[in-house]
């Protein structure tokens, strides 16, 4: 992780929510009851998700600051507004009473982050909390400037009507894979684009090939192998916000569940090692980052974390662009759940990933 941490920016909020599927995370990683489990902070919207799995805590990890100020906005405001306010401060329902439940809740945070959320408090009064982040703004932009030059507002909302797959390929291939959506993404969704307004530029520093042709191909994945119509996804990157199909950590019926053990939430700032005590986990949500690692830190810090798993632990994790998969010098310490995380990974509503991984320490 310390090859990131000297390229990377991370003073700012770049994701404001999870783009990634919590609902396969926790599949893959099952039921805890008593365990430990060590994830990935980012917006914190998946390390709330994996306190519906009955662990005894759940440590939320990042290098960002602003990240895990992210999750601890959302604990202040589930110990202090009920679901209906809490999707209202992050901006999944319109609110006229933004403002008030935003000063509730924090005032009851830090300084620190109270500079933080203060700073953006025009961002997140207009868009709601889990909307400020710069990879929102990214999609926001395209939304708003980008996609009306490329399909008028009744073919994006047709996008989300149920279909059956062969109907959802014809509108794919008729109405919507114009010339005027190939150009786009290949200016719009390029490496160098992408990583000015969206990611960070040094998170393609291992990654080979064409972002532009990547989206290309898990889009018309998303529009026809998989149904539109119920992605929040999809429905936020085109749409603006998820619809009734919520992420998981923002479901009615994990409301209390999560509420209830909050408490079991450990945030820690630093790497991975920083968050490792004595005892071991049995399970760990790594997001997607040995992406941003070359093969050697790869394999370093996959063996790091074998070392603190409990047995029968789960580590799962996604790619995007850059493959990673467990190295074959720990053959016999864990095994690849090969089969297991294909049928999740056809799955994953979060569609812009290529494979999905879950191996299984020994």
């Amino acid at each position: 992780m310390v090859e990131i941490a000297e390229k990377a920016s991370f003073d700012l909020i770049r994701y404001a929510q999870a783009w990634e599927d919590a609902d396969i995370l926790c599949e893959a990683i099952g039921p805890r009851p008593g365990g430990s489990l060590l994830s990935i902070c980012a917006a914190g919207d998946n390390a709330l998700a994996l306190l519906t799995l009955d662990p005894a805590r759940v440590v939320a990890v990042d290098l960002s600051p602003p990240q895990l100020a992210c999750l601890r906005i959302r604990i202040a405001a589930m110990r202090r507004l009920d679901h209906d306010a809490f999707l209202e401060l992050l901006g999944v329902h319109p609110s006229a009473r933004r403002e008030r439940l935003f000063d509730s809740v924090i005032a009851a945070l830090d300084p620190s982050d109270q500079a933080l959320w203060n700073q953006l408090r025009p961002q997140a009064l207009k868009w709601g909390v889990a909307y400020v982040g710069k990879f929102e703004r990214y999609f926001r932009i395209f939304r708003h400037w980008i996609l009306p030059l490329v399909h008028s507002r009744a073919t994006v909302e047709g996008v989300f009507a149920p279909r059956s797959p062969e109907r959802r390929s014809a509108f794919y291939d008729a109405c919507w894979n114009t010339w005027r959506w190939r150009l786009m993404l290949s200016l719009f969704f390029s490496n160098l684009v992408m990583g000015k307004l969206g990611r960070d530029p040094a998170f393609f520093d291992h990654v080979d090939g064409s972002l532009a042709r990547h989206v290309a191909g898990r889009v018309r994945h998303a529009g026809v192998d998989l149904d539109p119509s119920v992605n929040p996804y999809m429905r936020s990157i085109l749409i603006g916000v998820p619809g009734d199909r919520l992420p998981l950590a923002w479901r009615a019926e994990h409301y209390q569940t999560i509420r209830s053990r909050l408490d079991r939430m450990e945030l820690v700032h630093g790497d991975i090692s920083a968050a490792v005590g004595k005892d071991r986990f049995s399970g760990f949500n790594l997001s997607d980052i040995f992406e941003y690692m070359d093969l050697s830190s790869f394999e370093k810090i996959y063996g790091f974390l074998l070392d603190c798993a409990a047995p029968g632990a789960r580590l799962v994790y996604w790619n995007m662009m850059a493959p990673r998969s467990m190295p074959a010098r720990f053959d016999g310490r864990a095994r690849p759940l090969i089969d297991s995380a294909a049928l999740l990974s056809a799955q994953d509503k979060a569609f812009f990933y290529s494979a999905f991984h879950v191996d299984v320490a020994s």
